[in-house]
């Protein structure tokens, strides 16, 4: 399996959590983890404003967006990649995309609610 790349919203307090436990998972160094916010251009494959709309990941020259972008990572990590195996099916992942659509349209209340944990 090649390297992954996934780009994150570094600004975001749920993508941060997220992203470290993945990191703590990926014991291989399987993937190449990108702070969307704080990266230079060269290292962004899309225009930065869509890059932190939605989550991206690119393994072998394809750019994966959304659920697809989540399957790929699960994949990349040994215990979650039965899930990732799942999601490759359509149905699946129809589904797997409609719900983190949901959690889009949620996404900037559960933001301001984190960051309002993540105070001392």
């Amino acid at each position: 399996m090649t390297e992954l790349t996934v780009w994150y919203d570094g600004s975001c307090p749920l993508c941060r959590q997220e992203i470290a436990l993945m990191r703590r998972l990926d014991r291989r160094g399987a993937i190449r983890f990108i702070d969307a916010v704080e990266a230079g251009p060269a290292s962004c494959p899309l225009d930065r404003g869509d890059l932190l709309a939605r989550f991206h990941a690119s393994q072998n020259g394809r750019l994966f967006s959304g659920a697809e972008a989540f399957a790929a990572m699960w994949r990349a990590i040994p215990l979650l990649r039965p899930l990732g195996w799942a999601f490759q099916r359509p149905f699946a992942l129809a589904l797997l995309e409609g719900l983190y659509r949901r959690f889009l349209r949620a996404r900037p209340a559960l933001q301001r609610l984190a960051r309002r944990l993540e105070r001392p």
